[in-house]
Parts: C-alpha cells; structure tokens; sequence
C-alpha cells in the first residue's frame, strides 16, 4: 500500500490512527508552506526582474537618443550661426523668417524631448557643464563664464553636450 494509504490501515486503533493522521497532515502543511514560499520568491523575483529590466530598457533609449540628439545638434548650431548677425546682412527678410522658423521647429522637436540650453556666461565655470576653451581679461572674477563659443545642452539632468566657454582670468 501507498504512504498515503497506511494511515487508514485497520490493523492499527484509533488513537493510532489519529497520530498518524496528525503527523501526515503536519508533513503535508509543511509541503503546503515550502510550496508557497517558493511561489512568493518566484513571484517577487519576476517582479523585480520585470522593474530592473523595464528601468535598463528606459536607460538604454535615453543613451539612444542622446546619441542621436548629439549628431544633429551641429544642424541647431548651423541654423543659429546662419541667423548670427555675422550674415544678417546676406539675408533677405523672407529667407531669415523662413531659417527662424524651421530652427524654432527644430528646437522646439528637441525640447520635446526634453533638452534644455545650459545657461552660462555669467555664471561659474563648472567642469560637469561647460568646457574652457580660453581666458580672457574681464572685470567678472576669476572662474566665471565671460563667453559661450558654442551652447551647450542638458536632458533629464544628464549633460548632452557641455557648452565650450571662455573664463574670465584670475588675477
């Protein structure tokens, strides 16, 4: 006879029998508790996985378009130098409105995307958010943005590009 049978044996009196039933009923609730313990690790475990991999994968289309982002920040920068006042004068009225326009669409499509300028000169050079590229004698003091060569840009508080400055000199 099967283990599970032994218990209803008639060889054995009842307060035997009550044991066994007793003692096979304990083995089976500790079954039933390693059972779902087991099913509750899974089941944390799954949703942990499930957070850590949906956190990676947000992780991984930020780089993504950063990276991308990077590549076509020259374009914004070609768009605000032809509408410098370097070229004002080669512009007719209609081709700077239409050049305005198109950068004003363009910056506004990465905005979207939640770039943001790195506001500068003025304020003190910090490494994480501009790169020196010069000094220049000015009544500011020592360390702090006199000039901004090229803009720099900041999404989800992570630095796309660092603005390229020139500081004023310490004396």
């Amino acid at each position: 006879m099967s283990d599970e049978f032994e218990i209803i044996d008639e060889d054995v009196g009842p307060e035997e029998r009550l044991k066994r039933l007793r003692e096979r009923l304990a083995a089976v609730e500790k079954e039933r508790k390693e059972y779902l313990d087991g099913w509750q690790r899974a089941k944390a475990d799954l949703v942990n996985f499930r957070r850590d991999e949906a956190s990676r994968l947000q992780d991984g289309l930020s780089r993504a378009e950063n990276r991308i982002i990077q590549k076509v920040l020259p374009v914004l920068d070609s768009f605000d130098r032809a509408l410098g006042d370097i070229h004002k004068e080669h512009l007719s009225e209609e081709v700077e409105r239409g050049f305005g326009l198109i950068r004003t669409q363009f910056a506004e499509i990465l905005k979207q995307m939640g770039l943001m300028e790195i506001p500068s000169i003025g304020r003190p050079f910090d490494p994480a958010l501009h790169e020196a590229v010069g000094e220049e004698e000015s009544p500011e003091p020592g360390g702090t943005v006199t000039q901004e060569l090229e803009k720099g840009y900041q999404r989800n508080g992570e630095t796309v590009r660092p603005s390229r400055v020139k500081l004023a000199m310490y004396k």
